[in-house]
This record gives structure tokens, C-alpha cells and sequence, in this order.
């Protein structure tokens, strides 16, 4: 069986039984093409598998992660007849430890926000349109993609509801809002255009186009470095999604906003 054609069938399977599959599709076709158009299933072997998994020192999450979509698609080749068994190594490295998220102080994000406010006008992302963003971040929990995936439909003023459509896992969801932050989409709301239709992003760069993760990422660490906020025990600094395990937590208090 040509090894290309049985990915392309087992990303069909998966995506079949109502998974999105995109990552595990991009790493199992990034194998594929390690092993050329012509390559069978049977002819894979261990050195193979090792040389796509790679010998970085130490071993990230990543090795594990296309380690394991690898064994999920032997598995199925090996449940379809197509090989006897896994090609994969059987010295297995120890796996990192978990990582830990940043939780901000109340002090912190007081000093976040008022660092926002002074963030330069001519940026990316207006100072309005990244404090919003990490308001909704530490208010709602929300990941950092369904922030940016916002639509003017999926944000209900008037009901202080958020929709957050096909996010992990291809499912969506309902995110009720508190009076404070309801009040901050208020007031951002104000500042767009008035005419916008209700498929129009809710979040948007100076010029009116999308947020790109890596801008909101990056925005965030200059606010970050200007406030002090800076982690000592790892190299991983504060991030934006770290709000999400912050909102996990704690309730938004009515004085941040105020």
C-alpha cells in the first residue's frame, strides 16, 4: 500500500468521525513526504521514524506529540493488514515536565493595563483594541484564537453573551459575560464603525484587517517587559493565554475595570 495514499486515507477516516484534524494531518503528511511519493507503508522502518522524531537534546513535547500521531496511524495500518506491526522506537526518552502557567497578580494586571494605555498609537493593535482583548482574555476565558475569531455576530451586547464557534475540538459553546466586561465590549464597540456587517471580525488591526497571533503575542510581551511582569523560573515568559488559567481562578474584580 503506497504510504501516501493510506495517510490520505486515515486523515479522511478521522476527519470522518468528526475531527478536525488539521495538526495531526499536517504532521503525517510532513512524514510522507520525508519518505518520498513512491514510498510503501511496508517499507517504513524504525531508523525512519527516529530520523522524523529527531534527536534534539532535551526532548519537547513535540517529539511526543508527533510520536504519538504516528502511532495512532500505524495502529490503523496495522488493523487494516497493510504492516504486521509499528515501526516505531522502542527506547522511549523521558518526558518533559509539565508546563506550568503564569498566574498574574491582581497588582500585575493593574500595571498591564496601565501600561496598554500608554502603548504607542500608531502600533498594530490600538491601545483600545489590546486592552479589550486582555480583558476578555482574563474575563471570559476564552483561548487566544477564539478571541481573535470574534465576530460582531458572536458578540451580544445586549444579552452579555459570547458565541464561540468551532473552536478545539470542532465544537462550539456559549460564554456569558459579567456586567464589567460587558460594559468594556461597550465601550470598544463605540470606537469601530458603525456600519460593519455582522460577519465582520470584532477585533481588528489599525488598518481593519485580522489579528495575527504572533502580533497579539508580541504586543503583549512589550506591555509585559514595561510593566515588570517577567518569569525567573523558566525561559517560557508571561503569555496571553496564561489570562485563560487566570479566569479559571479568580473572578474578575470590579475595581481592574473600573
Amino acid at each position: 500500500m503506497n504510504l501516501h495514499r493510506l495517510i490520505e486515507q486515515y486523515i479522511s477516516f478521522q476527519q470522518s468521525l468528526g475531527s478536525s484534524f488539521i495538526t495531526d494531518a499536517s504532521v503525517l503528511r510532513a512524514f510522507g513526504r520525508t519518505r518520498g511519493p513512491r514510498a510503501s507503508v511496508a517499507s517504513v522502518c524504525v531508523h525512519h521514524v527516529e530520523a522524523f522524531l529527531g534527536k534534539a537534546r532535551p526532548v519537547t513535547k513535540t517529539w511526543f506529540n508527533k510520536l504519538s500521531c504516528l502511532r495512532c496511524f500505524f495502529r490503523y495500518a496495522v488493523s487494516r493488514d497493510h504492516i504486521s506491526a509499528a515501526p516505531l522506537p522502542t527506547v522511549i526518552p523521558k518526558r518533559p515536565p509539565l508546563f506550568v502557567p503564569y498566574i498574574y497578580t491582581r497588582e500585575e494586571l493593574r500595571r498591564l493595563l496601565q501600561m496598554v494605555e500608554s502603548h504607542p498609537r500608531n502600533a498594530t493593535l490600538e491601545p483600545a483594541t489590546l486592552r479589550t482583548m486582555i480583558l476578555v482574555y482574563y474575563g471570559a476565558g476564552l483561548r487566544r484564537r477564539e478571541a481573535i475569531n470574534l465576530t460582531r455576530a458572536d458578540v451580544d451586547l445586549n444579552n452579555s453573551i459570547l458565541t464561540i464557534r468551532n473552536t478545539k475540538f470542532g465544537k462550539s459553546r456559549l460564554v456569558p459575560v459579567g456586567p464589567q466586561l460587558n460594559r468594556a465590549l461597550v465601550q470598544y464597540d463605540r470606537t469601530r464603525p458603525k456600519r460593519r456587517p455582522a460577519d465582520a471580525l470584532f477585533f481588528t488591526t489599525v488598518e481593519g484587517g485580522p489579528v495575527a497571533r504572533t502580533t497579539l503575542a508580541d504586543h503583549f510581551r512589550i506591555v509585559c517587559n514595561r510593566a515588570g511582569i517577567q518569569r525567573t523560573d523558566t525561559r517560557e515568559q508571561p503569555r496571553i493565554h496564561d489570562l485563560r488559567h487566570y479566569a479559571a481562578c479568580r473572578i474578575m474584580p470590579t475595581r481592574l475595570l473600573a
